[in-house]
């Protein structure tokens, strides 16, 4: 019997050893414990079933239910999805939420974490302040109840915190706008009470604010400073009274179901990005604009169940690609416009509980919208109704005072206990980076986050940003090759080359001034990696080489996508086939949002960036993309960004670089002078160049028609339409302003040139639709 006590004893001790050895080069043993410790605790799932054959869960097949990303065999993302009630199983009744984060806290390398539909019940357990490195956090649709806890606001590094369809309660807390990259705030659909803080103005980097279906109250703190807010969703709560106040770039507002009771404010009018507005069911009175129906980008309008007055026209302009309007039960007089009637077969139109005139349907004599409109008044007890029904809650939350001053203790603790931001994650040692990183498209992955802006998924279908081995690219260069270099030798040097799996790409190879480590960069290529939109050249990866003596970087190589279509000016003047107008027009705005993506897309935006319009490529569909932009890394190397130099060969570039102190208007001006050139069809090949056309556009642009098409491109004299060229020559002459105070935003130059595009009618029946600003 002790013999074979012994001989078990040695098998288990060799079956784990073997396990140990095996993981010592794939997969840490820490982290393949937690991993099967998360699986006991879900109760065997079946789609981690996995884990039972294999140790190298950083190559685990990724699935809509499960995926593992590893940066150099740490788990750096974690999601479990569970599918509609299929998975998973019902947990068990000891099921221990404690437990599951205090194993879920081992994986310190855990940037994101997504834990969606599995069931998870009880409150959320004070060790997740452990993930110092967690930037994106996703529990929804679970059954966590209690408060948001405290020590979430040790996760210096959030961006994302999605906590939507549970059962949390408390207040939003102050600490919230702590967190200085915070884009995405999601807690649908809880149990949650009270204000929204303050403090939330504060939040600059904030894109979405989505706290519908709460028992919140009170007034919205002013939003107008929140520069990147593009989604506000405050649906079904008790807000109000008076209308929110909001940055103009904001893309959709959905207020339903509250307590608004003011008026609509004007500044909505100036709202060029909104594509979303949902005010139905508060309250609202006084004039409605119906200038909304014309927003550039505007497809959802939704302001039934207000009192709102003004009196509409047949002949009132449209958005064509409006898909839903509901006018219905308010105090509207005059006509349907014409615009209107169109979708009114189409369903996509209800106007209801009006006093529209010549209309069939639910509509009211026009004497009881003047009365109601001449009656209506803000009660105070009417407004109030609403915030004591939802200060009832609150009270009856709160046992006695002994949970407020749990919460204040907190807080106070929280002042004196907060860690410091966490220092960058630790770098490889070694003299070439050869950083392993899954196949899985990151940013597809970080989408589950329901709410995370069109902006940031720009770009998603380029290949996963990754690191290459210096070999790769040594492989796709000939070993860097005089045939695969372009242009001249200089501080950095551009190759041309081809992966193994077929795919062209363009290398620009960075010396290194100032030896640093690697982990001295980590920043910079965190920034790189997020510089991805459908009108930029993207980085797809990037490789170090290290000095042998002292593992110091001294290059820095970029690996881009490569576009076969030429530039944009071989396009408009290279003597061959030419583009048109409309897709001149197309072009520009491409470019606009190239800038825009630029200037707001990412923090702290990239300006300066010294475009030209032979820097601005054409793909296979011939979309334009901007192929110079300027970073810090390359600035610190006295360089511009993928160009080589910050000065061009015509001189053109020496003479417009420093012009201003107001560098967001840089590109502006840099940015007329490609429209000049796409309006006269010639190079523009130095500052003279400038002065001279813009003056003789200036002068023509004053006469008449004639005079304007005397000095565009011939070949599209007879295709642009009279008001569609003024509009294009009067933004390009505002671009060129030497005030730069006067130059036209980069938002106003996207606005006009989809304006102008729309007023191009034959245009617009050959290219679909006019994108709103942040369409990629």
């Amino acid at each position: 019997m002790a013999s074979l006590v012994l001989m078990h004893t040695s098998l288990l001790f060799l079956s784990t050893l073997f396990i140990c050895v095996h993981l010592s080069d794939q997969f840490q043993p820490f982290q393949y414990n937690a991993l099967k410790q998360i699986q006991q605790f879900l109760n065997y799932p079946s789609v981690l079933t996995i884990f039972d054959s294999t140790w190298d869960f950083c190559n685990v097949e990724p699935s809509p239910f499960l995926t593992i990303v590893c940066y150099e065999d740490n788990v750096t993302q974690l999601h479990i999805t569970g599918n509609n009630g299929v998975f998973p199983p019902s947990l068990p009744q000891n099921f221990s939420i404690d437990a599951l984060f205090s194993s879920i806290s081992s994986l310190s390398n855990l940037k994101v974490l997504s834990l969606v539909s599995l069931g998870l019940w009880g409150p959320l357990p004070a060790t997740i302040g452990k993930l110092s490195s967690m930037e994106i956090l996703n529990l929804s649709s679970n059954y966590i109840d209690g408060f948001i806890p405290l020590e979430l606001s040790y996760l210096n590094n959030l961006q994302t915190l999605v906590l939507d369809h549970n059962k949390f309660t408390g207040q939003i807390p102050q600490w919230v706008s702590s967190f200085n990259d915070l884009a995405v705030l999601s807690l649908k659909n809880n149990s949650i009470f009270g204000s929204l803080p303050s403090s939330i103005s504060s939040s600059e980097n904030l894109r979405v604010l989505a706290i519908a279906d709460n028992h919140l109250f009170g007034e919205i703190p002013g939003l107008q400073n929140l520069t990147n807010l593009q989604i506000l969703d405050l649906k079904n709560n008790y807000f109000g009274p008076n209308f929110p106040v909001l940055h103009h770039k904001v893309v959709t507002v959905d207020i339903r179901n509250n307590s608004f009771k003011s008026s609509v404010p004007n500044e909505l009018n100036s709202y060029f990005q909104l594509e979303k507005l949902d005010i139905s069911i508060n309250g609202l009175i006084g004039p409605f604009p119906p200038s909304l129906f014309s927003l550039p980008s505007i497809n959802y309008i939704d302001i039934s169940g207000n009192k709102l007055t003004g009196k509409l026209f047949q002949n009132m302009s449209c958005n064509a690609h409006l898909v839903f309007i509901n006018l219905s039960s308010n105090l509207l007089t005059g006509e349907l416009p014409a615009c209107l009637q169109e979708k009114v077969e189409e369903g996509a139109v209800s106007y209801d509980g009006n006093c529209l005139s010549g209309e069939e349907g639910n509509q009211k004599p026009l004497s009881f919208c003047h009365n109601e409109a001449l009656a209506v008044e803000v009660s105070p007890q009417k407004l109030r109704h609403k915030e004591r029904k939802a200060m009832a809650v609150l009270v009856s939350s709160l046992v006695g005072g002994i949970v407020g001053l749990a919460v204040i203790v907190g807080l106070s603790l929280w002042v004196f206990q907060r860690r410091n931001r966490r220092a960058a994650m630790k770098g490889p040692s070694t003299r070439l980076i050869t950083e392993k990183l899954s196949t899985v498209n990151t940013v597809k992955l970080l989408s589950d986050a329901r709410y995370i802006s069109e902006t940031m998924k720009m770009g998603a279908n380029l290949p996963t940003y990754r690191a290459f081995a210096l070999e790769e690219l040594k492989e796709a260069t000939n070993n860097f090759s005089h045939p695969s270099i372009v242009g001249e030798p200089s501080l950095i040097q551009i190759y041309r080359g081809k992966l193994g799996d077929g795919t062209a790409i363009v290398i620009r190879s960075i010396k290194m001034r100032k030896k640093h480590s690697p982990t001295m960069f980590t920043q910079h290529i965190g920034m790189i990696s997020r510089l991805r939109h459908n009108h930029l050249v993207s980085c797809i990866g990037h490789c170090f080489e290290c000095c042998p003596d002292d593992s110091t970087v001294g290059i820095v190589y970029f690996v881009f996508e490569s576009l076969p279509n030429g530039t944009l000016r071989s396009s408009i003047c290279g003597g061959g086939e030419t583009l048109n107008w409309a897709q001149r027009i197309t072009a520009g705005i491409g470019v606009a949002k190239g800038i825009q993506f630029l200037h707001t897309g990412i923090m702290p935006g990239v300006f300066s960036n010294h475009l030209k319009i032979t820097d601005v490529l054409l793909d296979p569909n011939f979309h334009v993309k901007i192929c110079t932009y300027n970073l810090p890394l390359l600035a610190h190397q006295n360089a511009g960004f993928m160009g080589g130099a910050a000065v061009s060969s015509n001189g053109l570039k020496s003479n417009i670089g420093g012009r201003e102190k107001e560098v967001e208007k840089d590109d502006i001006y840099d940015f007329g002078v490609i429209l000049m050139e796409i309006l006269v069809g010639r190079p523009i090949m130095s500052q003279n160049d400038v002065m001279v056309v813009k003056d003789i556009i200036q002068v023509s642009n004053k006469m008449d028609d004639t005079a304007r098409r005397s000095i565009v491109d011939p070949t599209i004299i007879k295709e642009c339409s009279t008001e569609s060229l003024k509009t294009v020559m009067d933004i390009c002459l505002r671009c060129l302003s030497d005030d730069p105070t006067a130059r036209p935003s980069i938002e106003d130059v996207l606005w006009t040139l989809q304006f102008a595009a729309q007023l191009q009618d034959p245009w617009r029946h050959d290219s679909h639709h006019i994108h709103h600003p942040l369409e990629s």
